[in-house]
């Protein structure tokens, strides 16, 4: 589990967490992540894979092990402190914010904030670079709840960023959209120069958006690496219940291979 000399931002050692000591969730899972890298986490349902994520973003205190940002245990940091360094975006995508894109963005700012104080002007340049950058300024006073499910998507992600984090997480950032628009979102994620912890239920796009890919199955990590060492026809067949026949993928896009997908 070593890191490069570009760092460590995240590392996860033993990690078991579930609602009780008898029912783990989540156990024996270690992993580290070189700043840059992007994980896709694949299974099944009830793999396990959102309690993953919960842990990560310090949402639940693990029962075994422990997750370490910069070194350091983020159970032995604040809530602030965690904030500023970790960034979420959930699948459960809210619909009736009364606020414009720019309000909701700008709540990405407070972690930042100090006491009852208004908004700083790097707050606002910090919002309205996140904007910039995701190519939200001429929406950035409609009203969130009149915006597309992709337009949405992107202001959550938006709002992520303007935290400033190192370590951005996702919970299934393409639920719910169509092709095109999974498509722009991996695009814009794969830009940012962030290390990105995501759930996808698509094994293609998880092949081509990650640098390193984590299986899971009945709470445990069955591999972890580069996503054409893990994405073989036996783990995903073993793992899914399903037959699975991976070939060379050609066409506009990079693809590194991709799977078809059929019942036994």
């Amino acid at each position: 589990m070593s890191c490069s000399s570009k760092g460590c931002p995240i590392r996860v050692t033993d990690l078991g967490w579930g609602p009780k000591p008898s029912l783990f969730l989540v156990r024996g899972v270690s992993f580290a992540l070189d700043a840059g890298d992007r994980l896709a986490i694949v299974g099944p349902n009830g793999a396990g894979k959102t309690t993953l994520l919960r842990c990560l973003y310090r949402s639940v205190s693990p029962l075994e092990g422990q997750v370490e940002v910069d070194g350091q245990n983020i159970w032995s940091m604040t809530a602030r402190q965690v904030a500023r360094r970790v960034a979420v975006v959930l699948q459960e995508m809210p619909g009736d914010f009364p606020f414009t894109v720019r309000d909701v963005v700008m709540m990405g700012r407070v972690p930042w904030r100090e006491g009852l104080s208004g908004w700083s002007d790097q707050d606002r340049a910090e919002a309205e670079h996140a904007l910039d950058h995701l190519d939200l300024l001429r929406l950035a006073n409609r009203q969130f709840s009149t915006l597309s499910g992709g337009e949405k998507q992107r202001v959550l992600v938006a709002r992520a960023l303007a935290q400033k984090p190192e370590i951005l997480i996702l919970d299934e950032p393409t639920n719910h959209l169509d092709i095109r628009h999974q498509l722009e979102i991996l695009d814009l994620l794969g830009a940012l120069n962030l290390t990105i912890i995501t759930t996808l239920h698509d094994i293609n796009l998880a092949a081509e958006f990650a640098s390193h890919v984590a299986l899971m199955h009945g709470g445990q990590m069955s591999g972890f690496g580069a996503p054409e060492t893990v994405l073989t026809e036996q783990a995903l067949s073993g793992t899914f219940g399903v037959l699975a026949a991976r070939q060379q993928a050609e066409g506009l896009r990079p693809h590194r291979f991709s799977f078809s997908l059929a019942l036994n």
